[in-house]
C-alpha cells in the first residue's frame, strides 16, 4: 500500500507545481499585457494632443493670405488620415502598428514641410500665437518620442517573458501572441541635406 502511495504522491506533487506555474505564468501575461495597454493608451494621448494642436496651429498660418495653400491643404488632409487610423489595444500586431505609424509619419511629414515654410514668413515666425503653438507642438513630439520609448519597453518585456521556456508553452494554450513595435520611419538612418 506505501509503495502504491509514493507514485501518486510525486504525481499530485508534479501537477501542483505545473498548475501553479500555469496560474503564475497566465497572471504575469496578464499583467504585462495590461502595462502594454496602458503604454499605448499614453502613446494615443500624446497622438491625440498633436491632431489637436494642428487645427489651431493651421488657423494661424492661414491669417496671412499669402501662406501656401497646397501645405495647408497637406497638413489638414494628413491629420484627417492619421486619426482616422484607430487601434485598440488588444490589436497591437506589428502589422497593425505599422500602419498606424505610417499614418503618424505622414502627418510628422506635412508638419515639418509647414514649419519650414513658415521660415520664409518673417511676420508670421515673429507671430505670439505661432511661437506658442509652435513650442506647444515640438514639446508634444517629445512626448510622443517618450510614450513610443516605454511603450517598445513594455512589448520587449512582454515579448521576450512570452518567447522563454517553459513561458513559450503556456502562452500557446492561453492564446498569448507577441505584440509589435514601434519602430524608426523609412529613411530616417539618414541625415536630412541642410542647404544655406
Amino acid at each position: 500500500m506505501k509503495k502504491a502511495l509514493i507514485p501518486i504522491i510525486i504525481i499530485a506533487l508534479v501537477g501542483l507545481f505545473v498548475y501553479t506555474k500555469a496560474v503564475g505564468v497566465y497572471n504575469t501575461f496578464v499583467q504585462t499585457e495590461e502595462t502594454i495597454n496602458g503604454e499605448w493608451a499614453e502613446v494615443e494621448t500624446q497622438y491625440q494632443r498633436r491632431a489637436d494642436l494642428i487645427p489651431n496651429l493651421v488657423s494661424t498660418v492661414k491669417g496671412y493670405a499669402d501662406f501656401e495653400q497646397q501645405t495647408l491643404t497637406g497638413v489638414i488632409e494628413a491629420r484627417a488620415k492619421a486619426t482616422s487610423i484607430t487601434l485598440q489595444a488588444d490589436d497591437l500586431t506589428p502589422e497593425n502598428i505599422a500602419k498606424f505609424q505610417e499614418a503618424q509619419d505622414q502627418l510628422s511629414g506635412s508638419l515639418s514641410r509647414l514649419l519650414v515654410a513658415v521660415e520664409r514668413y518673417p511676420d508670421l515666425k515673429a507671430n505670439q500665437n505661432f511661437l506658442e503653438l509652435q513650442a506647444q507642438l515640438e514639446g508634444t513630439e517629445n512626448r510622443i518620442a517618450v510614450a513610443r520609448r516605454n511603450f517598445n519597453q513594455s512589448v520587449q518585456s512582454y515579448n521576450s517573458n512570452l518567447r522563454t521556456f517553459p513561458n513559450n508553452i503556456f502562452a500557446g494554450w492561453y492564446g498569448f501572441e507577441r505584440k509589435g513595435y514601434f519602430e524608426a520611419a523609412a529613411g530616417s538612418e539618414n541625415a536630412p541635406t541642410v542647404q544655406f
